[in-house]
């Protein structure tokens, strides 16, 4: 456990939660499988988003995660301001990994993979951006590594979770009592999904109308596995393909809603010829825009994350980044980053922002608008108590 903060309540409270509460935690029928791709970092779980409180971002600080010591760490830089704060929820373990939806105005929920002897996945919500935390849920089951696999629906803060085991739930406001929405084998059944091959599911989201959208990758070429739920029936709802990629399998790493609509990040081909396209869908047409493709290289692939606007950056190797800035743009290759680097968001006045770790210490660089080289502005020192999670 962290000593950061004095969090004990919390903790106390969560585990009274999970006995009090009437989840539905029947085991679901779907299955994980490996995904096609490059070899990547832990989980790509290190990512930002964008809200309307300003920028958070996640990221695993201390040591070895062999030795139980590595420390996921929530930030926040509040919207109108330049410098950053540890806004990570107190009292319990996030060794497994923390995921975050955005739940509207200053709200936000987090969520606590289980790792050692947790077996449940803990809930945080704040609503004045990151100030204080209060418990919800819990959710009675291990939510899937992935950054979107939890999601809140626009203004009604309806929440989906992937599970390890390929299930979908739902929960309304409160998280006490969570149902089935659907699970990979059920939905690979449809037709959609067979015309897919659907091997696994990797994100949850909701459409601006408040529709429930999952993704996965499919062992079909060509086809990019999104499924929208319209009327209470599964379609296809993910971007065509350009012909180059027709013989290709299609992963989704990244399916998230932002305030200029819906955006996916597709892998095709089979590591090292991995290509990557970003995908963005905007209004109620269902038409999607796609990026030019990115070729690997065989690269790593470190972290990935979506601005307020659409624009998307991608971590290769922890050393080389490319930027699109939405519908319509290039990717750029932007200057080597600074060592360490765990993520990027926007920057507070244009350009960049990179988070690089070392340890227990957060030193943000900022890239400005033009050419100019990164430059450090902030370092922040986490208190960790190491070898209190061993």
């Amino acid at each position: 456990m962290r000593a950061r903060r004095a969090g004990g309540a919390l903790a106390l409270a969560l585990a009274a939660t999970v006995l009090a509460a009437g989840c539905d935690s029947a085991a679901g029928s779907g299955q994980s499988v490996a995904r096609v791709g490059p070899p990547r970092g832990p989980a790509l779980l290190a990512t930002s988003l964008t809200t309307g409180t300003g920028t958070w971002a996640v990221a695993v600080m201390g040591g070895s995660a062999a030795s139980h010591n590595n420390f996921w760490q929530l930030f926040v830089r509040p919207a109108g301001t330049t410098r950053w704060k540890l806004a990570t929820p107190p009292g319990v373990a996030d060794n497994g990994g923390l995921v975050m939806a955005d739940a509207g105005g200053r709200s936000l929920i987090a969520a606590f993979r289980p790792s050692q002897y947790l077996t449940y996945t803990p809930l945080a919500v704040t609503r004045d951006g990151g100030q204080a935390w209060a418990t919800a849920g819990p959710l009675d089951a291990a939510l899937a590594d992935d950054p979107d696999a939890l999601a809140t629906a626009p203004g009604s803060e309806r929440l989906l979770a992937l599970l390890t085991t390929g299930t979908i739930k739902l929960a309304i406001p409160g998280y006490t009592r969570w149902t089935t929405l659907v699970t990979r084998r059920a939905l690979a059944a449809t037709a959609a999904g067979r015309r897919c091959g659907l091997d696994s599911l990797t994100a949850a989201a909701f459409t601006a109308s408040g529709a429930p959208m999952v993704a996965g990758s499919c062992s079909r070429p060509g086809t990019s596995g999104i499924f929208a739920s319209q009327d209470g029936a599964w379609q296809a709802a993910g971007p065509a393909l350009p012909a180059e990629l027709a013989r290709e399998r299609v992963a989704v790493l990244r399916l998230t809603r932002t305030p200029a609509g819906t955006a996916a990040l597709l892998e095709a081909g089979t590591w090292p010829a991995t290509t990557l396209l970003a995908a963005w869908r905007t209004g109620t047409s269902g038409h999607w825009a796609l990026s030019p493709p990115v070729k690997l290289g065989g690269a790593k692939l470190t972290s990935t994350s979506f601005g307020r606007d659409g624009a998307a950056a991608i971590i290769l190797n922890g050393k080389h980044a490319e930027t699109i800035t939405g519908p319509g743009g290039s990717w750029r290759l932007l200057p080597a980053l600074p060592a360490g680097t765990a993520t990027l968001t926007s920057g507070p006045a244009g350009g960049f922002s990179a988070l690089a770790i070392h340890r227990a210490k957060l030193t943000i660089w900022q890239l400005g608008s033009g050419t100019t080289p990164w430059r450090a502005t902030q370092v922040l020192k986490v208190p960790i108590q190491f070898g209190s999670s061993g």
